[in-house]
Protein backbone atom coordinates (compact mmCIF):
# COMPACT_ATOMS: atom_id res chain seq x y z
CA UNK A 1 0.00 0.00 0.00
CA UNK A 2 1.32 3.46 -0.85
CA UNK A 3 1.86 5.62 2.21
CA UNK A 4 0.43 9.12 2.14
CA UNK A 5 2.72 12.12 2.64
CA UNK A 6 0.90 13.01 5.85
CA UNK A 7 1.38 9.48 7.19
CA UNK A 8 5.05 9.48 6.26
CA UNK A 9 5.55 12.69 8.23
CA UNK A 10 3.50 11.72 11.26
CA UNK A 11 4.89 11.58 14.78
CA UNK A 12 6.53 8.75 16.58
CA UNK A 13 4.50 8.85 19.77
CA UNK A 14 3.24 12.31 20.69
CA UNK A 15 5.85 14.30 18.77
CA UNK A 16 5.86 14.64 14.96
CA UNK A 17 8.66 13.35 12.77
CA UNK A 18 8.58 15.87 10.00
CA UNK A 19 10.28 16.68 6.74
CA UNK A 20 10.34 19.57 4.29
CA UNK A 21 11.87 23.04 3.90
CA UNK A 22 11.78 26.38 2.23
CA UNK A 23 14.32 28.05 0.01
CA UNK A 24 15.01 30.89 -2.42
CA UNK A 25 12.34 32.87 -4.27
CA UNK A 26 11.26 31.35 -7.58
CA UNK A 27 12.54 33.15 -10.68
CA UNK A 28 11.99 31.82 -14.20
CA UNK A 29 10.79 28.34 -15.00
CA UNK A 30 10.61 25.40 -12.61
CA UNK A 31 13.54 23.01 -12.70
CA UNK A 32 13.38 19.26 -12.26
CA UNK A 33 15.03 17.47 -9.36
CA UNK A 34 17.77 15.02 -10.27
CA UNK A 35 17.56 11.28 -9.70
CA UNK A 36 19.40 10.17 -6.59
CA UNK A 37 21.81 7.22 -6.61
CA UNK A 38 19.95 3.98 -5.91
CA UNK A 39 22.24 3.22 -2.98
CA UNK A 40 21.20 6.23 -0.87
CA UNK A 41 19.72 4.83 2.36
CA UNK A 42 16.80 6.45 4.18
CA UNK A 43 18.00 9.42 6.25
CA UNK A 44 16.87 10.57 9.70
CA UNK A 45 17.90 14.09 10.75
CA UNK A 46 18.47 14.87 14.43
CA UNK A 47 18.41 18.40 15.86
CA UNK A 48 20.37 19.92 18.73
CA UNK A 49 19.77 21.28 22.23
CA UNK A 50 16.48 23.18 22.50
CA UNK A 51 15.77 22.95 18.77
CA UNK A 52 13.26 21.11 16.56
CA UNK A 53 12.91 19.36 13.21
CA UNK A 54 12.40 22.55 11.21
CA UNK A 55 16.07 23.49 11.40
CA UNK A 56 16.71 20.79 8.78
CA UNK A 57 14.29 22.38 6.31
CA UNK A 58 16.85 23.61 3.77
CA UNK A 59 18.91 20.42 4.02
CA UNK A 60 15.84 18.28 3.36
CA UNK A 61 14.89 20.41 0.37
CA UNK A 62 18.39 20.16 -1.08
CA UNK A 63 18.22 16.40 -0.64
CA UNK A 64 14.88 16.33 -2.47
CA UNK A 65 16.35 18.54 -5.20
CA UNK A 66 19.00 15.87 -5.73
CA UNK A 67 16.36 13.17 -6.16
CA UNK A 68 16.15 11.75 -2.63
CA UNK A 69 12.44 10.94 -2.18
CA UNK A 70 10.67 12.86 0.56
CA UNK A 71 9.22 9.56 1.78
CA UNK A 72 12.71 8.24 2.56
CA UNK A 73 13.63 11.10 4.90
CA UNK A 74 12.41 12.23 8.30
CA UNK A 75 13.46 14.73 10.93
CA UNK A 76 12.75 14.11 14.59
CA UNK A 77 11.48 16.67 17.08
CA UNK A 78 12.44 15.44 20.55
CA UNK A 79 9.63 15.91 23.06
CA UNK A 80 11.89 17.79 25.50
CA UNK A 81 14.89 18.99 23.51
CA UNK A 82 16.78 20.77 26.32
CA UNK A 83 19.37 18.84 28.32
CA UNK A 84 19.30 18.55 32.09
CA UNK A 85 21.98 20.40 34.02
CA UNK A 86 22.65 17.09 35.82
CA UNK A 87 22.01 14.04 33.67
CA UNK A 88 21.05 11.99 36.74
CA UNK A 89 18.52 14.46 38.18
CA UNK A 90 15.01 14.94 36.81
CA UNK A 91 14.10 18.46 35.68
CA UNK A 92 10.68 19.54 34.37
CA UNK A 93 10.47 19.55 30.57
CA UNK A 94 14.12 18.57 30.12
CA UNK A 95 15.56 15.29 28.90
CA UNK A 96 18.37 12.96 29.93
CA UNK A 97 20.79 11.28 27.54
CA UNK A 98 18.82 8.07 28.03
CA UNK A 99 15.54 9.83 27.18
CA UNK A 100 17.10 11.00 23.93
CA UNK A 101 18.52 7.56 23.10
CA UNK A 102 15.13 5.89 23.56
CA UNK A 103 13.22 8.49 21.55
CA UNK A 104 15.76 8.37 18.72
CA UNK A 105 15.60 4.58 18.75
CA UNK A 106 11.83 4.69 18.25
CA UNK A 107 12.28 7.05 15.30
CA UNK A 108 14.90 4.77 13.72
CA UNK A 109 12.57 1.78 13.94
CA UNK A 110 9.70 3.79 12.47
CA UNK A 111 11.72 4.93 9.45
CA UNK A 112 12.92 1.35 8.91
CA UNK A 113 9.33 0.15 9.03
CA UNK A 114 8.07 2.76 6.59
CA UNK A 115 10.82 2.24 4.03
CA UNK A 116 11.55 -1.45 4.51
CA UNK A 117 15.26 -0.65 4.81
CA UNK A 118 17.45 -2.73 7.11
CA UNK A 119 19.84 0.17 7.73
CA UNK A 120 19.44 3.94 7.60
CA UNK A 121 21.71 7.00 7.85
CA UNK A 122 21.66 9.44 10.76
CA UNK A 123 22.66 13.11 10.51
CA UNK A 124 22.87 15.17 13.69
CA UNK A 125 23.74 18.68 14.81
CA UNK A 126 25.26 19.51 18.22
CA UNK A 127 23.48 17.58 21.00
CA UNK A 128 21.76 15.51 18.33
CA UNK A 129 25.09 13.84 17.71
CA UNK A 130 25.19 12.64 21.31
CA UNK A 131 21.95 10.69 20.89
CA UNK A 132 23.24 9.27 17.60
CA UNK A 133 26.49 8.03 19.15
CA UNK A 134 24.67 6.75 22.23
CA UNK A 135 22.17 4.80 20.13
CA UNK A 136 24.83 3.26 17.87
CA UNK A 137 27.20 2.37 20.72
CA UNK A 138 24.51 0.79 22.87
CA UNK A 139 23.01 -1.79 20.58
CA UNK A 140 21.94 0.15 17.48
CA UNK A 141 24.95 -0.25 15.17
CA UNK A 142 23.24 -2.88 13.02
CA UNK A 143 20.53 -0.33 12.15
CA UNK A 144 22.83 2.49 11.02
CA UNK A 145 24.93 2.57 7.85
CA UNK A 146 26.22 6.16 8.14
CA UNK A 147 26.49 8.67 10.98
CA UNK A 148 27.21 12.32 10.18
CA UNK A 149 28.00 14.50 13.21
CA UNK A 150 27.86 18.24 12.54
CA UNK A 151 29.39 20.56 15.15
CA UNK A 152 28.95 17.90 17.82
CA UNK A 153 31.00 18.67 20.99
CA UNK A 154 32.26 15.10 21.10
CA UNK A 155 34.81 15.85 23.83
CA UNK A 156 32.63 18.35 25.67
CA UNK A 157 32.36 22.11 25.63
CA UNK A 158 34.61 22.12 28.71
CA UNK A 159 36.69 19.59 30.66
CA UNK A 160 36.26 20.48 34.33
CA UNK A 161 36.03 18.78 37.71
CA UNK A 162 32.79 20.58 38.62
CA UNK A 163 29.40 19.85 36.99
CA UNK A 164 30.69 16.34 36.48
CA UNK A 165 27.25 14.95 35.55
CA UNK A 166 26.53 17.60 32.93
CA UNK A 167 26.51 15.74 29.61
CA UNK A 168 28.48 18.56 27.95
CA UNK A 169 31.39 18.11 30.38
CA UNK A 170 34.22 16.18 28.76
CA UNK A 171 34.79 14.43 32.10
CA UNK A 172 31.18 13.33 32.50
CA UNK A 173 30.52 9.59 32.74
CA UNK A 174 28.40 9.94 29.60
CA UNK A 175 31.15 11.35 27.36
CA UNK A 176 33.87 9.20 28.90
CA UNK A 177 31.76 6.18 28.09
CA UNK A 178 31.31 7.27 24.47
CA UNK A 179 34.99 8.10 24.00
CA UNK A 180 36.73 5.25 25.78
CA UNK A 181 38.85 2.80 23.82
CA UNK A 182 41.41 3.04 21.06
CA UNK A 183 38.73 4.07 18.55
CA UNK A 184 35.98 6.57 19.36
CA UNK A 185 33.56 5.20 16.78
CA UNK A 186 31.58 1.96 16.62
CA UNK A 187 32.75 -0.59 14.04
CA UNK A 188 30.37 -1.32 11.16
CA UNK A 189 28.99 2.24 10.87
CA UNK A 190 30.73 4.85 8.70
CA UNK A 191 31.31 8.05 10.70
CA UNK A 192 31.87 11.59 9.40
CA UNK A 193 32.46 14.66 11.58
CA UNK A 194 32.12 18.22 10.27
CA UNK A 195 33.66 21.06 12.26
CA UNK A 196 34.54 24.72 12.10
CA UNK A 197 37.98 26.21 11.75
CA UNK A 198 37.89 28.18 14.99
CA UNK A 199 34.41 29.77 14.71
CA UNK A 200 32.35 27.27 16.74
CA UNK A 201 31.42 28.90 20.03
CA UNK A 202 31.29 25.51 21.76
CA UNK A 203 34.80 24.48 20.68
CA UNK A 204 36.84 27.30 22.20
CA UNK A 205 39.84 27.20 24.58
CA UNK A 206 38.53 30.12 26.66
CA UNK A 207 35.52 29.75 28.96
CA UNK A 208 33.90 33.08 28.09
CA UNK A 209 31.37 31.32 25.85
CA UNK A 210 30.28 29.02 28.69
CA UNK A 211 30.08 31.68 31.40
CA UNK A 212 33.65 31.60 32.77
CA UNK A 213 35.77 34.18 30.94
CA UNK A 214 39.49 33.51 31.24
CA UNK A 215 39.09 29.93 32.46
CA UNK A 216 40.69 27.34 30.15
CA UNK A 217 38.04 24.93 28.89
CA UNK A 218 40.42 22.11 28.06
CA UNK A 219 38.92 21.82 24.56
CA UNK A 220 39.92 23.27 21.19
CA UNK A 221 38.48 23.68 17.72
CA UNK A 222 39.49 20.04 17.11
CA UNK A 223 37.15 18.79 19.85
CA UNK A 224 34.41 17.56 17.47
CA UNK A 225 36.85 15.21 15.68
CA UNK A 226 36.74 11.50 16.55
CA UNK A 227 39.44 8.84 16.32
CA UNK A 228 38.34 6.38 13.66
CA UNK A 229 36.02 8.79 11.80
CA UNK A 230 36.46 10.79 8.63
CA UNK A 231 37.04 14.29 10.05
CA UNK A 232 36.56 17.39 7.88
CA UNK A 233 37.10 21.10 8.62
CA UNK A 234 34.67 23.41 6.78
CA UNK A 235 36.39 26.75 7.28
CA UNK A 236 34.94 29.75 9.08
CA UNK A 237 31.42 28.35 9.55
CA UNK A 238 29.77 28.66 12.96
CA UNK A 239 28.31 26.06 15.32
CA UNK A 240 25.05 25.73 13.39
CA UNK A 241 26.33 26.39 9.90
CA UNK A 242 28.48 23.25 9.96
CA UNK A 243 25.13 21.42 9.78
CA UNK A 244 22.83 23.72 7.78
CA UNK A 245 25.09 25.66 5.39
CA UNK A 246 25.27 24.67 1.67
CA UNK A 247 28.92 23.74 2.24
CA UNK A 248 27.85 21.28 4.92
CA UNK A 249 25.11 19.88 2.68
CA UNK A 250 27.66 18.98 0.03
CA UNK A 251 29.68 16.88 2.48
CA UNK A 252 26.61 15.26 4.05
CA UNK A 253 25.25 14.23 0.67
CA UNK A 254 28.59 13.08 -0.72
CA UNK A 255 29.34 10.93 2.34
CA UNK A 256 25.96 9.20 2.32
CA UNK A 257 25.37 8.97 -1.46
CA UNK A 258 28.97 8.22 -2.41
CA UNK A 259 29.08 10.94 -5.07
CA UNK A 260 28.90 14.71 -5.43
CA UNK A 261 25.44 16.32 -5.42
CA UNK A 262 24.16 17.36 -8.85
CA UNK A 263 23.04 20.70 -7.44
CA UNK A 264 23.23 22.79 -4.27
CA UNK A 265 20.31 25.11 -4.95
CA UNK A 266 16.74 24.26 -3.93
CA UNK A 267 14.48 23.26 -6.84
CA UNK A 268 11.07 24.98 -6.63
CA UNK A 269 7.72 23.20 -6.75
CA UNK A 270 4.72 24.39 -8.73
CA UNK A 271 2.27 23.86 -5.85
CA UNK A 272 3.13 24.88 -2.29
CA UNK A 273 1.28 23.65 0.79
CA UNK A 274 2.41 24.58 4.28
CA UNK A 275 1.58 23.18 7.70
CA UNK A 276 3.34 22.55 10.97
CA UNK A 277 3.23 22.32 14.72
CA UNK A 278 2.72 25.02 17.35
CA UNK A 279 4.92 24.29 20.36
CA UNK A 280 5.13 25.80 23.81
CA UNK A 281 7.57 26.94 26.46
CA UNK A 282 6.05 25.84 29.79
CA UNK A 283 7.88 27.50 32.65
CA UNK A 284 10.09 29.28 30.13
CA UNK A 285 11.58 25.99 28.88
CA UNK A 286 11.58 25.39 25.11
CA UNK A 287 9.78 22.12 24.30
CA UNK A 288 8.25 20.40 21.30
CA UNK A 289 5.05 19.70 23.19
CA UNK A 290 1.96 20.72 21.18
CA UNK A 291 -0.09 23.80 22.07
CA UNK A 292 -3.88 23.42 21.99
CA UNK A 293 -6.14 26.25 20.88
CA UNK A 294 -3.51 28.43 19.16
CA UNK A 295 -4.67 30.47 16.15
CA UNK A 296 -2.57 30.78 13.00
CA UNK A 297 -3.33 33.34 10.30
CA UNK A 298 -1.30 33.88 7.14
CA UNK A 299 -1.18 36.99 4.98
CA UNK A 300 0.61 37.75 1.76
CA UNK A 301 2.74 40.87 2.20
CA UNK A 302 4.64 43.29 0.01
CA UNK A 303 8.35 42.40 -0.22
CA UNK A 304 9.19 46.12 -0.17
CA UNK A 305 6.98 47.36 2.68
CA UNK A 306 5.83 44.27 4.60
CA UNK A 307 2.27 45.58 4.26
CA UNK A 308 -0.57 43.08 3.81
CA UNK A 309 -1.93 42.87 0.27
CA UNK A 310 -5.36 41.63 1.37
CA UNK A 311 -7.18 39.56 3.94
CA UNK A 312 -5.91 36.29 5.42
CA UNK A 313 -5.13 33.54 2.92
CA UNK A 314 -5.30 30.99 5.72
CA UNK A 315 -6.73 30.74 9.23
CA UNK A 316 -6.80 27.70 11.49
CA UNK A 317 -6.80 26.72 15.14
CA UNK A 318 -4.73 23.93 16.62
CA UNK A 319 -6.28 20.86 18.20
CA UNK A 320 -4.79 18.61 20.84
CA UNK A 321 -1.99 17.57 18.44
CA UNK A 322 -0.85 21.19 18.02
CA UNK A 323 -1.03 20.99 14.22
CA UNK A 324 -1.97 23.96 12.05
CA UNK A 325 -2.72 24.12 8.31
CA UNK A 326 -2.50 23.18 5.58
CA UNK A 327 -2.26 26.50 3.77
CA UNK A 328 -1.77 26.90 0.04
CA UNK A 329 0.48 29.74 -1.11
CA UNK A 330 2.34 30.83 -4.22
CA UNK A 331 6.10 30.10 -4.34
CA UNK A 332 7.03 33.78 -4.77
CA UNK A 333 4.96 35.25 -1.93
CA UNK A 334 6.50 36.92 1.11
CA UNK A 335 4.37 36.04 4.11
CA UNK A 336 3.28 37.28 7.52
CA UNK A 337 2.29 34.44 9.85
CA UNK A 338 0.40 35.58 12.95
CA UNK A 339 0.48 33.23 15.93
CA UNK A 340 -1.89 33.84 18.83
CA UNK A 341 -1.79 31.56 21.87
CA UNK A 342 -2.82 31.95 25.49
CA UNK A 343 -0.21 33.40 27.82
CA UNK A 344 2.19 34.45 25.03
CA UNK A 345 2.73 37.59 22.96
CA UNK A 346 0.87 37.75 19.66
CA UNK A 347 3.74 37.01 17.30
CA UNK A 348 3.91 38.43 13.78
CA UNK A 349 6.41 36.28 11.87
CA UNK A 350 7.68 37.69 8.58
CA UNK A 351 9.12 35.08 6.23
CA UNK A 352 10.83 34.84 2.84
CA UNK A 353 8.93 32.97 0.10
CA UNK A 354 8.38 29.22 0.48
CA UNK A 355 9.10 27.73 -2.97
CA UNK A 356 8.39 24.16 -1.78
CA UNK A 357 5.77 22.52 0.39
CA UNK A 358 6.60 21.79 4.01
CA UNK A 359 4.95 19.99 6.90
CA UNK A 360 7.39 21.39 9.45
CA UNK A 361 6.71 25.09 9.46
CA UNK A 362 6.96 24.95 13.24
CA UNK A 363 5.79 27.97 15.21
CA UNK A 364 6.72 29.09 18.71
CA UNK A 365 5.55 32.35 20.20
CA UNK A 366 8.25 34.99 20.60
CA UNK A 367 9.83 35.58 23.98
CA UNK A 368 7.75 37.57 26.50
CA UNK A 369 8.21 41.31 26.57
CA UNK A 370 10.48 41.97 29.54
CA UNK A 371 12.01 44.80 31.58
CA UNK A 372 14.42 45.71 28.78
CA UNK A 373 11.40 46.42 26.57
CA UNK A 374 9.73 48.75 29.06
CA UNK A 375 8.82 52.03 27.42
CA UNK A 376 9.25 50.71 23.88
CA UNK A 377 6.36 51.37 21.54
CA UNK A 378 7.29 48.45 19.32
CA UNK A 379 9.78 45.56 19.40
CA UNK A 380 11.20 43.84 16.32
CA UNK A 381 13.43 40.76 16.40
CA UNK A 382 15.59 39.45 13.58
CA UNK A 383 16.18 35.72 14.10
CA UNK A 384 18.53 33.31 12.34
CA UNK A 385 17.62 29.73 13.37
CA UNK A 386 20.17 27.97 11.11
CA UNK A 387 23.23 29.95 12.08
CA UNK A 388 24.61 32.89 14.02
CA UNK A 389 25.35 36.48 13.11
CA UNK A 390 29.08 36.85 12.55
CA UNK A 391 30.68 40.29 12.59
CA UNK A 392 32.61 41.32 10.56
CA UNK A 393 32.12 38.05 8.64
CA UNK A 394 28.53 38.83 7.62
CA UNK A 395 26.42 41.77 6.51
CA UNK A 396 23.94 42.19 9.37
CA UNK A 397 21.61 45.20 9.21
CA UNK A 398 18.35 45.91 11.01
CA UNK A 399 16.57 49.14 10.10
CA UNK A 400 19.65 50.24 8.17
CA UNK A 401 22.12 49.83 11.03
CA UNK A 402 24.49 47.18 12.30
CA UNK A 403 22.97 45.88 15.57
CA UNK A 404 24.73 46.77 18.82
CA UNK A 405 23.69 43.56 20.59
CA UNK A 406 25.60 41.30 18.17
CA UNK A 407 29.16 40.59 19.33
CA UNK A 408 32.11 40.58 16.94
CA UNK A 409 34.50 37.69 16.46
CA UNK A 410 33.31 34.14 17.09
CA UNK A 411 29.60 34.09 16.12
CA UNK A 412 27.45 33.64 19.23
CA UNK A 413 24.20 35.54 18.64
CA UNK A 414 21.27 34.32 16.54
CA UNK A 415 18.73 37.01 17.52
CA UNK A 416 18.99 40.79 17.51
CA UNK A 417 16.41 43.21 18.96
CA UNK A 418 15.23 46.61 17.75
CA UNK A 419 13.12 48.80 20.05
CA UNK A 420 11.24 51.80 18.65
CA UNK A 421 9.13 54.59 20.16
CA UNK A 422 5.34 54.57 19.94
CA UNK A 423 5.24 57.14 17.14
CA UNK A 424 6.98 54.62 14.85
CA UNK A 425 4.32 51.91 15.19
CA UNK A 426 3.09 50.67 11.82
CA UNK A 427 6.16 51.49 9.74
CA UNK A 428 8.36 49.03 7.80
CA UNK A 429 11.67 47.76 9.20
CA UNK A 430 14.18 46.27 6.73
CA UNK A 431 16.11 43.24 8.02
CA UNK A 432 19.16 42.13 6.04
CA UNK A 433 21.51 39.19 6.49
CA UNK A 434 23.96 38.90 3.61
CA UNK A 435 21.71 38.45 0.53
CA UNK A 436 18.48 37.68 2.42
CA UNK A 437 16.14 40.63 2.95
CA UNK A 438 12.86 40.61 4.92
CA UNK A 439 10.70 43.66 5.61
CA UNK A 440 8.66 43.52 8.82
CA UNK A 441 6.07 45.93 10.21
CA UNK A 442 6.05 47.30 13.72
CA UNK A 443 3.17 46.42 16.09
CA UNK A 444 2.11 47.97 19.42
CA UNK A 445 4.00 46.47 22.36
CA UNK A 446 1.20 47.85 24.56
CA UNK A 447 -1.07 45.19 22.98
CA UNK A 448 1.49 42.47 23.81
CA UNK A 449 2.51 42.14 20.15
CA UNK A 450 5.98 41.52 18.77
CA UNK A 451 7.34 41.25 15.21
CA UNK A 452 9.93 38.66 14.16
CA UNK A 453 11.79 38.61 10.85
CA UNK A 454 12.79 34.93 10.65
CA UNK A 455 15.62 34.29 8.22
CA UNK A 456 15.96 31.18 6.09
CA UNK A 457 19.76 31.21 5.75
Amino acid sequence: MRLSRRLILRSVGAVPLLAGSFGLPLFGSLARAQTAPAAVPPILFVHGNGDHAALWITTLWRMESNGVPRERMMAISFTDPLARTDDNMEQPNRSSTEDQRRELGAAVKELQRRTGAARIALVGNSRGGYSIRNYIRNGGAADISHAVLCGVPNHGIYDWDDDINNEFNGRSPFLRGLNEGESEVTPGTAFLTLRSEGMDKYAQPDGRFVGKPGAPTGVTSDSPALKGATNLVLGALDHREVAFHPRAFREIYKFIAGQEPSRIEIVPEAEVRLSGLVTGTPGGVATNRPVFGATVEIYRVSPETGERTGGPIHSSQTGADGRWGPAQVEPTWFLEIVLTSAGSPTTHLYRSPFPRSSDIVHLRAARPLGPADAGAGAVVLMSRPRGYFGLPRDVVLIDGKEPRDVRSGVPTDSVTTLRLPAEEIGRPVVNMFNTERIVARTWPASENRIAVAELTY
